[in-house]
């Protein structure tokens, strides 16, 4: 059953990844998966409300990290309610049943199969709650 679960969609996106980092973050903000070690760091940079840029360093399972590269391929231009509606989609997605987020980050339809994994949404969450971390960071909301 988890065979299904990690798609060549799923192992393609994992694969794109690159760790890097940006010289001067308005935000940094870093998630540790306390079920598996899996962990995401992010850096932000803002230009007024909205992500001009991002950089990622990930070290998780396949479905983390293609959370992390749905996240990196939509977030620049994004805001911060954006962001919020996008991580609390993916969470009532994977935990209330609810509908895959739609819009900018629509893609988040292709991990919809972790639903039926409790052990595995805290890594699938970890991007994107990362994300929203780092932007209150940089916006000093935080």
């Amino acid at each position: 059953m988890l065979g299904s679960l990690y798609s060549t969609d799923i192992l393609t996106l994992s694969s794109t990844l690159e760790n890097k980092a940006l010289d001067h973050p308005d935000g940094t903000a870093r998630k540790v998966s306390k079920m598996c070690g899996s962990w995401v760091e992010i850096d932000i940079a803002m230009n007024g409300d909205e992500i001009s840029d991002v950089a990622l360093r990930v070290q998780a399972c396949a479905l983390g990290q293609a959370s992390a590269a749905i996240l990196k391929e939509q977030i620049v231009g994004s805001t911060l309610a954006a962001l919020i509606e996008a991580r609390d989609g993916l969470r009532a997605m994977l935990k209330d049943d609810g509908p895959a987020p739609t819009g900018r980050f629509g893609r988040l339809v292709l991990l919809e199969g972790v639903r039926a994994y409790p052990a595995r949404h805290q890594s699938t969450m970890l991007a994107f709650e990362a994300a929203v971390e780092a932007v209150e960071i940089a916006m000093g909301k935080t």
